[in-house]
């Protein structure tokens, strides 16, 4: 498939998402002639530039970062769909240059073009640029010429900003012009989890409260906070990954059979989801939650610092590089049925894995040998690295005495699927230049996230050390985490990085 005629615009187009993300996936779009002939790429950015100046730091952007090398050929085509405007944005006259120099670019166009408006620019910057570009009219959708925006997360610091946030982008544009992006949902494993459930009959008829004992869901970095020292101690590991990556995979993996996959009908069942989890009690907060942040220790055999010594973080800081939840879905398919989340910087691995551990069969047969002989039965969704799915089961060990064995049947994406490397973002790109949200946060599922972790933002701001332990660098959390699990006869699942890595049984 070909993507309609769009310009693409970059606003914070010499910044490190776009190097490292936005343009590398352009160019591999380009490189599956994913892209029309009539598209249009226009960085904007504060610093003076050429539009070849623009294009050789593209090139080595791409050279740099892409997942493979811009060979030739490709980048004869893909160059001089490049472009570059000096603007400052800061006044309706450095919009209305911009729009005199859209307009320019898009001459000679063979089809009516739309625009995509990509805002790779800090938070706060989001709804003065939206704003300004509604004024300037440059918004405004004219027959087969649509007119959209994405915004990167955070959407919002919390609730009331969230809703404040949404409140500024409706003031200049309608909802279905709004694409926030989520790269996690970028990710093929992650497409796959509907087509998984929804496209093979043996798995839907027990993903349910009478079968599933318990779900996890692991979000792991082996790095620290890197160079993102001030935006991350502002934010934490709470606000950074659970209310947006962590609720989209909660989200797809409980969600009712849509009626189509339309894309409303897709984002109608997520945000139901969401809307279902239990709010906690303050005390139920304290009993639910987990909070950590590293201390000194070794990752993949290298010292780390502690985070309170990383750079652009304050010295008493008490900002969580941990979390771990327990939740509770509120609906008929999960009611009783324990959802824990765990996230983290500096763990001993980076994985991002959904583990549903099934109930365990009644074990009369098995009661003269050793207990707990019988593992329960677990299907793996390995999200990165090592894409794939897997099902852990029991069978019999040859010889006598009876003896079980666990067996583990895994689905490898490398092995079944010729893929192409990719950054994530291209998929995302491509639907939003198409039109297709279904993979985008709607205004609704956004603030359904933040009401979840409201009591939680509550206790912090009360006491900002609230719930906070320390752990090692290069553990896999504070002990407390493992407490969390523990109370309730469940361990975590610590995986290695094979796939088919066995589960902790509950005991």
């Amino acid at each position: 498939m070909i993507a309609p005629a769009t310009t693409i615009v970059i606003f914070g187009a010499t910044g490190d998402l776009a190097a490292r993300k936005l343009l590398p996936a352009l160019y591999n779009l380009a490189a599956r002639q994913a892209l029309p002939d009539d598209v249009r790429i226009v960085g904007v950015g504060r610093t003076p530039m050429t539009d070849e100046a623009y294009r050789d730091k593209v090139r080595a952007d791409i050279e740099k970062f892409g997942t493979g090398a811009s060979e030739q050929t490709q980048w004869q085509w893909f160059a001089p769909r490049v472009f570059y405007a000096f603007e400052p944005l800061d006044s309706p006259a450095s919009y209305q240059s911009l729009g005199a120099r859209l307009k320019a670019v898009e001459e000679g166009t063979r089809a009516p073009i739309g625009r995509v408006y990509y805002f790779a620019t800090p938070p706060d910057a989001v709804a003065g640029i939206a704003t300004q570009l509604g004024e300037a009219g440059l918004l405004r959708e004219e027959h087969d010429r649509p007119r959209r925006v994405i915004v990167e997360k955070p959407f919002g610091y919390d609730l009331a900003s969230a809703r404040a946030l949404n409140a500024q982008l409706r003031a200049v544009l309608s909802e279905h012009q709004i694409y926030r992006i989520d790269h996690y949902l970028g990710k093929e494993t992650v497409q796959n989890i509907m087509a998984f459930r929804f496209a093979n009959g043996i798995f839907e008829p027990v993903w349910n409260r009478r079968y599933v004992d318990h779900v996890q869901i692991t979000v792991a970095e082996t790095v620290g906070v890197e160079d993102r020292g001030g935006y991350y101690d502002e934010a934490g590991a709470l606000r950074d990954m659970v209310q947006n990556h962590m609720f989209q995979l909660l989200a797809l993996i409980a969600m009712e059979p849509p009626i189509s996959f339309d894309a409303e009908d897709v984002r109608n069942e997520r945000v139901r989801v969401l809307h279902a989890v239990h709010l906690c009690s303050a005390d139920e907060v304290r009993r639910r939650t987990v909070r950590g942040q590293y201390a000194a220790g070794h990752v993949d055999g290298e010292a780390a610092v502690a985070y309170r010594r990383e750079r652009r973080i304050e010295p008493g800081s008490t900002t969580e590089t941990f979390v771990a939840l327990k939740l509770l879905i509120d609906n008929w398919r999960w009611a009783d049925v324990p959802f824990y989340l765990r996230t983290g910087k500096r763990l001993p691995t980076r994985v991002s894995e959904i583990a549903v551990q099934f109930r365990r069969p009644p074990m009369k047969l098995f009661k003269s040998m050793a207990p707990h002989t019988a593992e329960p039965n677990v299907l793996v969704i390995r999200i990165q690295p090592g894409e794939g799915i897997s099902l852990r089961f029991q069978a019999k060990v040859p010889g006598t005495p009876v003896r079980l064995g666990t067996v583990d049947m895994a689905f490898d994406y490398a092995d079944y699927f010729a893929s192409r490397p990719a950054t994530g973002y291209e998929t995302l790109l491509f639907d939003c230049m198409s039109g297709d949200p279904t993979l985008f946060h709607r205004a609704d599922m956004v603030e359904a996230g933040w009401e979840v972790v409201a009591p939680i933002l509550d206790l912090m701001q009360a006491t900002p050390g609230a719930l906070l332990h320390d752990y090692p660098a290069g553990s896999w959390g504070p002990a407390a985490a493992d407490a969390l699990l523990e109370r309730d006869g469940r361990s975590w699942r610590n995986p290695e990085l094979a796939l088919s890595a066995p589960l902790p049984a509950p005991h």
